[in-house]
């Protein structure tokens, strides 16, 4: 257990070090935290503080760094989220993948880091669907989901239909089927098809198998903005590996889904440090995440990924308020 003194200096040493990238040094400290107390017995603190893992000496300098756990400590007992003024920001109600999009952007240029944010989960459900002929033998299939997600798809098909069979195919759909998953009306096609003319049964069956392909390949289940942020940030510019380590998790975005999966199961911002688990298996890189919802639900989360060394109580304000956006811009949508 730490007494009050350590604590100072270790969120003194953090603090410092976020701000300037730089080891730590006793003097440095001495000024940083306020406390009169001799170059001496800081260094006692520092070694006390070192022995528990909280910060660690580089081998190229006299100074002190923080640790994932001295981090830890640091993020969970003596930080102050200062709600200063943010840049004024909106997202406009739009299709989803608009707004999770405009959403990636936002954390992005607010944070100076990179922006991620996980998609809801795309139901299979259509409200309503239409067609349009572009030619001859070739159409466009307009299916709207429940929440306003547009997604089209082109077909072709053996005979060419008119525009009254178009119309005749689309109300039939809309009439018996609109609400059903795309599965079910798949399904419930088939026991169908000796009540419906034979030409426009294959017309709604290549309207279905369009639409469940685009409902599960229209969207990426992480939107990411932002990586070349990264570039300008002296932990990683100065050490190619770590970014390339970074953009390769970027690029295979199986480890985030999972870490923002687990994100959206806990209420509020939280902050995933790195190197001090699995989830986050990199040294220099931290999370600072938040759920958003629809309507009260929880369907997705997002974040803002930077440098172990990033001021969290900025990015833990950018990523509350962004939350927020992202909530009422998809809940005003379905309206």
């Amino acid at each position: 257990m730490l007494d009050d003194r350590a604590k100072l200096l270790l969120k003194a040493l953090v603090e410092r070090y976020i701000a300037e990238g730089q080891p730590v040094g006793s003097r440095t400290l001495s000024r940083a935290s306020g406390l009169e107390l001799s170059p001496a017995t800081i260094r006692n603190v520092m070694s006390d503080l070192e022995e528990l893992g909280l910060i660690a000496s580089p081998h190229t300098s006299a100074g002190r760094v923080p640790t994932a756990r001295g981090y830890r400590l640091f993020v969970d007992t003596m930080l102050t989220v200062q709600r200063d003024q943010l840049p004024a920001a909106s997202l406009a109600p739009d299709q989803p993948q608009r707004v999770i999009t405009n959403a990636a952007n936002l954390l992005s240029n607010l944070s100076h880091f990179v922006g991620v944010v996980m998609a809801p989960r795309r139901t299979s459900v259509f409200r309503h669907i239409e067609f349009l002929r572009l030619s001859e033998r070739r159409y466009l299939v307009i299916i709207v989901s429940p929440d306003g997600d547009v997604q089209n798809r082109v077909v072709f098909t053996e005979v060419d239909y008119n525009q009254q069979q178009l119309v005749e195919a689309a109300n039939f759909l809309n009439a018996h089927y609109a609400g059903l998953a795309i599965e079910q009306v798949r399904e419930r096609l088939k026991g169908e098809v000796d009540t419906l003319r034979g030409e426009i049964a294959k017309l709604m069956q290549t309207a279905v198998d369009a639409s469940s392909e685009a409902m599960s390949q229209a969207q990426d289940e992480v939107v990411i903005s932002g990586e070349r942020n990264l570039l300008s940030v002296s932990d990683f510019s100065s050490d190619m590996s770590q970014l390339r380590r970074a953009f390769d998790l970027f690029e295979q975005k199986t480890q985030l889904m999972r870490l923002l999966d687990i994100s959206s199961q806990a209420e509020g911002v939280r902050i995933f440090i790195g190197g001090e688990s699995q989830v986050v298996p990199f040294e220099e890189l931290s999370i600072v995440s938040a759920p958003y919802e629809v309507d009260g639900q929880v369907v997705g989360t997002l974040g803002v990924i930077g440098p172990t060394r990033m001021p969290y109580d900025r990015m833990i304000h950018i990523v509350d308020i962004t939350s927020k956006l992202v909530s009422n811009a998809l809940s005003h949508n379905k309206q």
